[in-house]
């Protein structure tokens, strides 16, 4: 089945119902978005245990006579000594079925739309690589902090938009589940809706 999706000053665009009108799960969308910010850490932490230690392993005093018995000081009880549990390089990375990552964006992209957050504009045209041009097209469409997206990023919107805070300029491949949730307002170009569609169904 197909919706309509308005378009800021044009008519409006037939859209996939299962793209862009999912019901939300919450426990779908915090799994995926979950495992993609996983996937980002660098997960290079070290320490050494006792094992790995340089240093003599010579026991430092003797069996008998008085204190407490030890063997060397590269125990986990001295200050220098080895972890006891060290920590070694890993990742944090999830395995992540095409279908669920799917669905989240879907679900991420309904629930935006449901709350009235998502325009979709004919064309990212913007003539000058200046801010101002940039603000004032922003303006127009009534949006502060927002992720806009287009088939193709020209490299003059790109250069407009990147002094602005919390304003991201993006191709529709760049866009992941962590940018939607967190983006205040999502404007789309049609060629970009399109995309989008094509790729989710």
């Amino acid at each position: 089945m197909s919706m309509e999706l308005n378009v800021v000053g044009g008519s409006p665009i037939q859209v996939s119902e299962t793209v862009f009108y999912r019901p939300y799960s919450e426990a779908l969308v915090h799994q995926i978005v979950t495992a993609y910010r996983n996937a980002g850490r660098a997960g290079t932490k070290a320490q050494k245990t006792r094992s790995q230690m340089s240093g003599t392993t010579k026991k430092f005093k003797k069996q008998k006579g008085g204190g407490a018995r030890h063997g060397d000081y590269r125990a986990p009880i001295f200050v220098g000594g080895g972890r006891a549990f060290a920590a070694s390089p890993r990742s944090f990375a999830q395995k992540v079925n095409r279908k669920m990552y799917r669905g989240a964006m879907q679900a991420i992209l309904s629930e935006l739309i449901r709350q009235d957050r998502v325009k979709v504009i004919s064309g990212l045209d913007i003539a000058q690589p200046k801010t101002k041009d940039f603000v004032a097209k922003m303006a127009e469409l009534g949006v502060k902090r927002a992720t806009f997206v287009a088939a193709e990023v020209t490299e003059t919107a790109y250069l407009a938009a990147r002094n602005l805070p919390h304003v991201y300029v993006v191709d529709v491949h760049a866009l992941n589940p962590a940018a939607l949730v967190n983006t205040d307002n999502l404007v789309l170009t049609v060629d970009a809706v399109k995309k989008i569609e094509e790729w989710l169904s």
